[in-house]
C-alpha cells in the first residue's frame, strides 16, 4: 500500500507528461495538426496586394499572440515556481484522518509558488514586501493547497478589508506611482487609521520583507485551521515552513541595488540551486492546540493578526519539503496554477477565523476571471493525481470529455452515479461546530487588543534588528508627502515602544511623542529573531576576486571551499582563462562590470603578482561595498595588502591568510555567520 501511494510521487510528473510539446525536430503545424508549408509571408491577392482572410494559419497564429497574456493576478503577480515532493517523519493519525499525513516515509508530490504581494508581473523581486509561500499538493485524496505567506500575521482581521488594503497598499491611482513599493501616503494613511495592523507592520518593516532568497525564508499558513482525527476530534492547527539553510535576509541599500543590478535575483537563485542539485528543504512544522484549551491564552486564536508564540505553544516538525524539479514552462505552471485554501482533504478543516472565511470565497472568483472560467481545475498544473467525477459540464476551455447522457444527480439512468461518498469511503465531511449566535457585523472584543503583541515582537529583536526597524520606518515615512500621515503613525509607534516612536519622529521631521502609551509587556519569543537562525555555509556565493599571476594554492582554496558546500565564483576584469604561478590556470567566470557585490554572500580577494592598477582599483570598490553591507570578507597572498590599504584587517568578520594556518575553517565560519553587525563600517 505503501508503494502504491509514493507511486503518486510520480503520477503527477507522467500526467503532464502527456501535455509536454517536445518540438525540436518536428515539422510545423496548426493547432489542428495540419502541417504548415509556408510561416514568414501571409496570404495576399498578389505580392503587393492586402491579405486575404482565408489565411486561417495567419489567423490562428495572430488570434493566439493577441491572447497570450491572461489578467495578472492581482496580488502576488510576481512569482516564481517549483516541483518537489514532501515526505512524513511521523504519523500525524492522532490528529488528523489527512491520508497524506499518516505514514512516516510516504512522499506526495508538490508544486510551490513563491511571490511579492505589491508589485506587478515585471517589478523587481528585492522590494521590501510580504513574500506569499503558496504549495499545492497532489494527494490521493485530491489537491490540498496550503497558501500561505513568508510571515505569520496579517494586516487586516476581516477579509472584507481586503479590498481597502490592497487599494490603499498599490501605486497611488492619480499617477500609479509607486510601483512595488509601500513607502507612500495612501498605505501609511491606511495603517495609522487601520491600527490593526501594528503587529503585521511591525513585521513588514523587519528584515523579513527583505529575504536573502526564497530558499532562506520561513512560510506560515497564517490563518487557523482545524485538523480532525478519525474518531471526529478536533484540534486548531497553524503550520510553518521551517527553511533548513536558516532564515536569513540583506540590508536594504542591498536589496535597493541588487533590483537594478538583477531584478530577477530571487528566481535566478531558485532556478540555479535546483539546476545544480542544491535543492531546497524545508521542514512542515505544526503548533497545535486542542478545543479545550482555545479559551486559555491573552489573545484569541482565531485572529489572524495574532501568532501562537512558539514558546507557548511548540512547533511540531512532521516532515520535510523537498524541491528538486524547475518548471518546463513558466506560463503553463507558474502563471496558471490556481491556489485555493478551500482545497482541502478529508482531516482538514477551517476556522470561524473571519480572514480565512473570506478567503474561501475569494480565491474562486479570482481564479474565474483569471483563468477564463470554470475550467481552471483542467489545466495540466491543477488537475489532481486521483480522478475526478462529478456533473459539472461545458464553459470556456473544457478539456473533459464526458461520456453518457446523464448530468444531473439525482437521476436513475445511470444509476443515480457519479454518487456522493460516505465518510468511510472518503467522503469529505464538515466539522460540526455547534453555532449559536444572531446575525450581527461586529468584531469580538477579543480580537480589540492590537498593539500587544506588536511590542512582543519588538521585545524580540536584536539590537540590529531593532535600528533595521528603526531605519525603516524612516524611509517609509520620509516618502510620504503629507506630514499628518507621518505624524499619525508616530503617534500609532507610541503604543509599541516610545524610543522607536520618537526616533522616527526625529529623522522625519514630526513631533516625538511625549509618553509611551505602549501596553506592559515584558516577555519576548526568541524564535522571532533571526540572530539564531540555522547559520551554514552551505550554498553561499562567495566572489573570488583573481587576477593573472595568482597564487599556485589557489586553485586548491577553491576546491576546499566548494567541498564545505560553498560556491565560490571567479570574477576578474576580463572573462577568460588566466594564467598563475607555475603553470596554474584557472577560468574568470563575472568581471567587475557583470558580477557586482551584491549579487554575491561574501568576497574573497586573492589578486595576483601581474594584476594592474585598474584591478585594485575596482576589487577595493567591491570590497568596500561587501564590507559596508557587513558581509564576510577573506584575503589570501596579494589581496591581503589590499585589505590593508583599506585599514580593514581588523575588522569583525574579515579572515586573512593563506592555504595553510587554519584560514580556511575560520573564513568558513565567517561565510556561515552571514552578517558581522557589530563591525564598524567605513
Amino acid at each position: 500500500m505503501k508503494d502504491e501511494r509514493n507511486a503518486n510521487a510520480e503520477s503527477k510528473n507522467k500526467q503532464l507528461d502527456t501535455y509536454r510539446s517536445h518540438d525540436k525536430g518536428q515539422k510545423m503545424t496548426t493547432n489542428q495538426g495540419l502541417k504548415v508549408s509556408e510561416d514568414e509571408f501571409s496570404l495576399k491577392a498578389g505580392e503587393r496586394g492586402p491579405t486575404l482572410m482565408e489565411d486561417f494559419h495567419f489567423r490562428e497564429k495572430m488570434t493566439h499572440f493577441d491572447h497570450e497574456r491572461i489578467p495578472e493576478r492581482v496580488v502576488h503577480a510576481r512569482g516564481y515556481a517549483a516541483h518537489g515532493e514532501f515526505e512524513v517523519y511521523e504519523s500525524m493519525k492522532k490528529y488528523t484522518k489527512a491520508k497524506f499525513l499518516q505514514e512516516p516515509g510516504e512522499k506526495t508530490p508538490v508544486f510551490v509558488r513563491f511571490s511579492t504581494v505589491v508589485g506587478s508581473r515585471g517589478s523587481g523581486e528585492l522590494a521590501r514586501d510580504v513574500r506569499g509561500f503558496a504549495t499545492k499538493f497532489y494527494t490521493e485524496e485530491g489537491n490540498y493547497d496550503l497558501v500561505g505567506n513568508n510571515m505569520p500575521v496579517f494586516f487586516i482581521q476581516d477579509a472584507i478589508k481586503f479590498p481597502d488594503l490592497i487599494h490603499a497598499v498599490k501605486p497611488e491611482p492619480h499617477n500609479e506611482i509607486p510601483q512595488a513599493a509601500t513607502a507612500h501616503d495612501t498605505f501609511w494613511d491606511f495603517v495609522a487609521n487601520n491600527q490593526e495592523s501594528a503587529h503585521m507592520i511591525m513585521w513588514a518593516m523587519s528584515d523579513r520583507a527583505i529575504p536573502r532568497s526564497f530558499r532562506m525564508m520561513e512560510g506560515f499558513g497564517v490563518n487557523t485551521f482545524r485538523f480532525i482525527n478519525e474518531n471526529g476530534e478536533a484540534f486548531f492547527v497553524k503550520f510553518h515552513w521551517k527553511p533548513v539553510l536558516g532564515v536569513h535576509s540583506v540590508v536594504w541599500d542591498e536589496a535597493q541595488k541588487l533590483n537594478g543590478k538583477n531584478p530577477d535575483f530571487h528566481r535566478q537563485d531558485l532556478y540555479e540551486s535546483i539546476d545544480r542539485g542544491d535543492y531546497p528543504e524545508f521542514e512542515l512544522g505544526v503548533q497545535i492546540i486542542g478545543e479545550e484549551d482555545e479559551f486559555m491564552f491573552d489573545f484569541d486564536i482565531l485572529d489572524p493578526t495574532k501568532i501562537w508564540p512558539e514558546e507557548d505553544v511548540p512547533v511540531k516538525i512532521i516532515g520535510k519539503m523537498t524541491l528538486n524539479r524547475n518548471v518546463d514552462n513558466v506560463f503553463a505552471e507558474t502563471e496558471q496554477v490556481a491556489f485555493h485554501p478551500g482545497n482541502v482533504v478529508p482531516g482538514i478543516d477551517f476556522t470561524n477565523d473571519p480572514l480565512l472565511q473570506g478567503r474561501l470565497f475569494s480565491y474562486t472568483d479570482t481564479q474565474l476571471i483569471r483563468l477564463g472560467g470554470p475550467n481552471f481545475h483542467e489545466l495540466p498544473i491543477n488537475r489532481p493525481v486521483c480522478p475526478f467525477h462529478n456533473n459539472q459540464r461545458d464553459g470556456y476551455a473544457r478539456q473533459t470529455i464526458n461520456v453518457g447522457q446523464v448530468s444531473y444527480h439525482n437521476n436513475s439512468l445511470a444509476g443515480n452515479t457519479p454518487a456522493a461518498a460516505s465518510e468511510d469511503e472518503g467522503g469529505y465531511k464538515h466539522y460540526q461546530e455547534k453555532i449559536d449566535g444572531r446575525k450581527i457585523q461586529a468584531r469580538s472584543d477579543s480580537f480589540k487588543d492590537h498593539f500587544s503583541q506588536a511590542v512582543l515582537f519588538w521585545n524580540s529583536m536584536s539590537e540590529p534588528e531593532k535600528e533595521h526597524i528603526i531605519n525603516a520606518f524612516s524611509f517609509e515615512l520620509g516618502m510620504c508627502k503629507e506630514k499628518n500621515v507621518r505624524q499619525q503613525v508616530v503617534d500609532m509607534l507610541s503604543n509599541v515602544d516610545l524610543d522607536l516612536a520618537q526616533t522616527t519622529a526625529k529623522n522625519v521631521g514630526v513631533r516625538p511623542p511625549a509618553e509611551s502609551l505602549a501596553p506592559k509587556v515584558n516577555k519576548s519569543s526568541p524564535a522571532l529573531s533571526q540572530e539564531k537562525t540555522v547559520k551554514k555555509p552551505d550554498t553561499r556565493k562567495i566572489a573570488v576576486l583573481v587576477g593573472e599571476g595568482f597564487n599556485e594554492n589557489v586553485p586548491v582554496i577553491l576546491k576546499a571551499l566548494k567541498k564545505v558546500g560553498a560556491q565560490p565564483v571567479t570574477v576578474g576584469e576580463k572573462q577568460g582563462f588566466i594564467k598563475g604561478q607555475n603553470g596554474a590556470e584557472l577560468e574568470v567566470e563575472q568581471t567587475f562590470a557583470t558580477g557586482d557585490s551584491v549579487l554575491f554572500d561574501s568576497a574573497y580577494i586573492v589578486g595576483g603578482e601581474k594584476t594592474s592598477h585598474q584591478f585594485f582599483e575596482s576589487a577595493a570598490y567591491f570590497i568596500k561595498e561587501a564590507f559596508a553591507h557587513y558581509k564576510p570578507i577573506g584575503a589570501s597572498y596579494q589581496g591581503k595588502q589590499l585589505l590593508e590599504e583599506l585599514n580593514l584587517p581588523s575588522n569583525a568578520g574579515v579572515i586573512t591568510g593563506d592555504a595553510s594556518g587554519g584560514f580556511l575553517e575560520e573564513f568558513t565560519k565567517a561565510v556561515a555567520e552571514h552578517r558581522f553587525w557589530n563591525r564598524k563600517t567605513l
